[in-house]
This record gives structure tokens, C-alpha cells and sequence, in this order.
């Protein structure tokens, strides 16, 4: 197959999404696949290149960025490397090459890839992609769309509030939740901007920094014991996994930086509760509308409930990315993981 492996874009996720990109890309050539690596923001060559034969070099390529360090991109540092300058979100020949693929492989998180927009633009081009459509993609980037479809589904998850910067609560005593508690932004992923406070001192700084990425920010209570995660497959859960950050919490340094956080799958659960989890992952899926696969991520208090905390409708790829680990646990190897990404995918088309 001639496959479009999708990644980089401006979101603060885009060193993420090249480290998944390049992951894939490896993983579908040694499948014998076609497989070009494209940056959706930066695209490739000018308007009016012979594209064709990009496909039959089928030679590894790389894309600005990738090397995941502490901290997110800077987007007006991307954006200064497209030679065009043009604001458009799709680079030169990008759409083209989308429409040439078989199927895109999206590699993409965060903003513009995961949150619906992307998806629903293939649609209007008739580009077959990995993963949900845009409407469950819409609804599982937004926080508090998520929250109202998880209570509307009597899935367990937090107290929480949302708030906009123009209606902001002065005091942490109006927002009718308990400390400490978490804010993060509406729509962001990779735990990029979020905060666990304390005190009301904590409280205007944590708005303040997630207020940085969006206008719109969630508070939830601060759910205290153990981190688990689990992939869904076409409705049905893998294995659970564990998340244990040797310091702090599961924020953006942790996720991506080697050997910084324990990760252990099968987790060590009674089975009842292994399958607690595993079902209201697959009723997350169920509710968001989720039909290829996803990963839905939990937290486990100290009396053994769960609450639900998101759901990731393009989980990371990358060396320390949670999925793989969990189809390892199942006996599939990474590069098949991928192929049965876009056997799943395809079948919706």
C-alpha cells in the first residue's frame, strides 16, 4: 500500500507526533509498505513538483523536530520555517500526496490533527485516514464535552468545573471543588499546562499558565492512588497498564523522557478490578463514539473506585508510549500493531 505517514503540524505536541511518525513510518516499511513521512504544517517541495516518485524511493525520511525535550514548541518557531509563510494548516502538496495514499496514517496530536478538524476536511476530499471520525474526535479533545458524555453515560469520573478566561473565579472557594485539585487546559494534551495546586496561592498561577494555551480551562478534584491507562481496539480493551512517575505526577517531562516513570502490564490488580477498568474503557469508547481505537486513561483512588479521566483518540507511538506496551502484553509486535491500525481504519472506508 502507498501510505501518507501524517505528522508535526503547530500544535504543542508536535515534537510527539514526529517521534510517533517515525516510529510508524519504520514500522509500515519493514511491513513492505509504501510509506512516506510528511509534516502537515511544513509539507514538502512546491506546488507543481512531480510527486509520484516520492512513493517509489520508499527511502526513511526525517522532518524538523522530534527530539522531545522538557518542554513543549515553540509555534512561531515552526511557522518561521515554512518557506511559503502562508497560514494555511496544510503545507505545500500535503492535500495531494493525502489523496494519492491508499491511507493516511495520522500521527498527529493536539491541536488541529486530534480534535476533529483534520478528519473532517479528509472527508470533504475523500482521504481515508487511521482512527475516529471527526465528530468523536471533536468531542473526546474537548474536556468538558468528554466530562458531560462520561456523567451522561454514569461512567465514574471527578467533580470538576470548566471556566473561561473572560468569567474567571477569583477565589477557589467559589468554585464549589476541594483542594487540591487540578487545572489544565480544556482541549490540550500531554498534560501540557496543567497544574495540581494546593493552596489558594497555588490557584491564580495555575489558571494563569493554563490560560496560556487556551481560553478555556478545567478544574477537577485531585483524585489521590495509583495511574492506570487502557487501549480499546474496535470496542474491545487490552490489557490494563500501570502509570508510576518515580517523581511528581504523569506531566509532559514524565510521559516522554526515558526511565522516568514505571509502566507495568499486566498492572498488578485484583482481576475484578483489572476488569472494572477494561469495561468502563470500553464504555468510554462506546459513549464517545469511538469506532476504530483509543486509549482511555484512569485514575484508581485508595478505596478502589475509578474515575475516568480522558479519552485520547490518537494515543502517542512513541519509544515510551503506553499502547505498544499494552499489545506487547498481547503478543503483537509494534509493527503489527500498525498494520492493524490500518486494517481497522480502512474498513470504515
Amino acid at each position: 500500500m502507498k501510505i501518507i505517514v501524517l505528522a508535526g503540524g503547530l500544535s504543542t505536541e508536535r515534537d510527539v507526533s514526529i517521534s510517533t511518525g517515525t516510529m510508524v513510518s519504520r514500522a509500515l516499511r519493514k511491513k513492505g509498505h509504501q510509506v512516506l513521512l510528511l509534516d502537515v504544517f511544513l509539507g514538502i517541495g512546491k506546488e507543481g513538483d512531480p510527486l509520484c516518485e516520492l512513493f517509489d524511493q520508499n527511502t526513511e525520511n526525517t522532518i524538523p523536530g522530534g527530539s522531545i525535550t522538557r518542554t513543549a514548541p515553540d509555534a512561531a518557531d515552526i511557522r518561521a520555517m515554512r518557506e511559503d509563510q502562508s497560514n494555511c494548516f496544510f503545507g505545500p502538496n500535503v492535500i495531494a500526496l493525502c489523496r494519492m495514499a491508499d491511507i493516511v496514517f495520522l500521527a498527529l496530536h493536539g491541536e488541529n490533527g486530534e480534535d476533529g478538524r483534520l478528519q473532517a476536511a479528509f472527508d470533504l476530499f475523500g482521504i481515508r485516514y487511521t482512527g475516529s471520525g471527526y465528530l468523536s474526535s471533536a468531542i473526546a479533545m474537548n474536556k468538558q464535552l468528554c466530562k458531560q458524555f462520561f456523567e451522561t453515560a454514569a461512567i465514574p469520573t471527578a467533580k470538576w468545573i470548566s471556566m473561561k478566561k473572560s468569567e474567571r473565579i477569583a477565589a477557589f472557594a467559589d468554585t464549589g471543588l476541594s483542594l487540591p485539585c487540578i487545572v489544565k487546559p480544556c482541549c490540550g494534551g500531554s498534560s501540557v499546562g496543567i497544574s495540581i495546586i494546593h493552596t489558594q496561592e497555588d490557584y491564580l498561577p495555575a489558571l494563569d499558565q493554563a490560560f496560556e494555551f487556551e481560553d478555556e480551562v478545567i478544574l477537577e478534584n485531585y483524585i489521590k492512588g495509583r495511574e492506570f491507562s487502557v487501549a480499546v481496539f474496535e470496542q474491545k480493551a487490552f490489557p490494563v497498564i500501570e502509570i508510576a512517575p518515580k517523581q511528581g505526577f504523569y506531566d509532559y517531562s514524565n510521559k516522554y523522557t526515558p526511565g522516568s516513570t514505571v509502566e507495568t502490564c499486566p498492572a498488578d490488580l485484583p482481576d475484578a478490578t483489572a476488569q472494572k477498568l477494561q469495561r468502563d474503557a470500553e464504555a468510554a469508547a462506546k459513549a464517545l463514539r469511538i469506532d476504530t481505537y483509543c486509549r482511555v486513561d484512569f485514575m484508581l483512588d485508595e478505596n478502589g473506585n475509578d474515575y475516568c479521566l480522558e479519552v485520547n483518540t490518537l494515543p502517542g507511538m512513541t519509544p515510551t508510549s503506553l499502547i505498544p506496551q499494552e499489545a506487547k502484553a498481547v503478543g503483537i509486535r509494534f509493527e503489527d500493531l500498525c498494520e492493524r491500525i490500518i486494517d481497522i481504519s480502512m474498513n470504515k472506508f
